[in-house]
């Protein structure tokens, strides 16, 4: 996926990019690939990074790196993301990036293997020893401490990258992508939320209930659909991500939380999309959850609103979707 910037779109479209690696092979070795970047696209990010060390990176790392550093540049606080297979598999903001780190890698410490960090602010020696327990494939932040390299340099094979900056969520780009024949042009999702959000519930969302509901929706921007997120306390507890069916999302975003021990009693569930049926209230309140975002929009809302009423879960929705495909 390629982004540009263009004002609008023009009945022909012409785009000059130039090779700048060819790379070892793509998703999979029978495929190849290269990387091509536009010169006149100043998004910080991969494809312009300073690798500081590590093997060349791969197709896959290129794309996993890219959504992990799209995810935490949505956080103005310390804030650090692990993504597996273009999914987060942990997001959590934090006192500093340790921290952080810390709380998105207790979310799943199986699926933290061989995958990708990106922090939104410097990598620090002491988030360094953490990240040397494990098999990582790429490391990316806006910057790192002298002794957080050299700490690093005992893992040769990983990828560091720095970035400089960050990139804004908020800037106006087109995406493309292509299918058989042709590609397909769009403006970039360049926003969480669509002006105030509604209480639709009985009972309002508590001051922390919300600050987790704006924090879990923010990472269902970057999951998957259909997407379930459960967070509490600014990170995240449980992610379903990429299934046909949305109440399957939600029991496999429980199951991973079981399966680590998390407890999901007290957290808010997020969706990307509206809720068809009550079947995702249902197994909110099974799981614990006290909170529901969503866009809401569906004709069957009411009887999402009625299902959270019963189970005095509090509901919020959003008015915006964030499928992602």
């Amino acid at each position: 996926m390629a982004m540009i910037e263009m004002p609008e779109f023009p009945e022909e479209l012409q785009l000059k990019l130039k090779r700048v690696q060819t790379l070892r092979y793509g998703e999979n070795p029978h495929q190849s690939a290269a990387l091509y970047i536009d010169q006149s696209h100043k998004r910080p990010g991969v494809a312009s990074a300073r690798m500081m060390q590590g093997k060349e990176l791969s197709f896959n790392n290129l794309q996993d790196a890219d959504a992990a550093f799209e995810c935490v540049s949505e956080f103005e606080g310390p804030a650090a993301v692990i993504v597996k297979h273009m999914n987060p598999c942990g997001v959590a903001v934090g006192e500093d990036v340790h921290e952080a780190y810390l709380r998105a890698f207790a979310c799943d410490v199986v699926s933290a293997f061989g995958g990708i960090v990106a922090l939104n602010s410097t990598l620090t020696a002491a988030l360094a020893t953490e990240l040397v327990k494990i098999f990582l494939e790429v490391i990316i932040a806006p910057d790192a401490e002298d002794d957080a390299l050299a700490v690093l340099s005992a893992k040769p094979n990983v990828r560091i990258l720095l970035t400089g900056t960050m990139p804004d969520p908020m800037q106006k780009r087109k995406v493309i992508k292509s299918i058989a024949g042709g590609i397909l042009v769009q403006s970039s999702d360049d926003k969480v939320f669509n002006g105030e959000m509604k209480t639709v519930t009985k009972r309002a969302p508590t001051e922390g209930e919300f600050e987790d509901m704006l924090f879990a929706f923010t990472v269902c921007k970057h999951v998957k659909s259909n997407a379930i997120v459960y967070a509490k306390n600014g990170a995240t507890v449980g992610i379903g991500a990429g299934q046909m069916s949305r109440i399957y999302s939600a029991k496999i975003a429980a199951l991973k939380a079981n399966d680590s021990n998390i407890s999901l009693k007290g957290s808010v569930m997020a969706s990307d999309a509206f809720m068809p049926f009550p079947d995702c209230v249902a197994a909110a309140a099974q799981a614990g959850a006290t909170a529901i975002i969503q866009p809401g929009g569906s004709k069957n809302d009411q009887a999402s609103i009625d299902a959270a009423d019963a189970a005095d879960i509090a509901m919020v929705f959003t008015g915006i979707r964030h499928f992602r495909h």
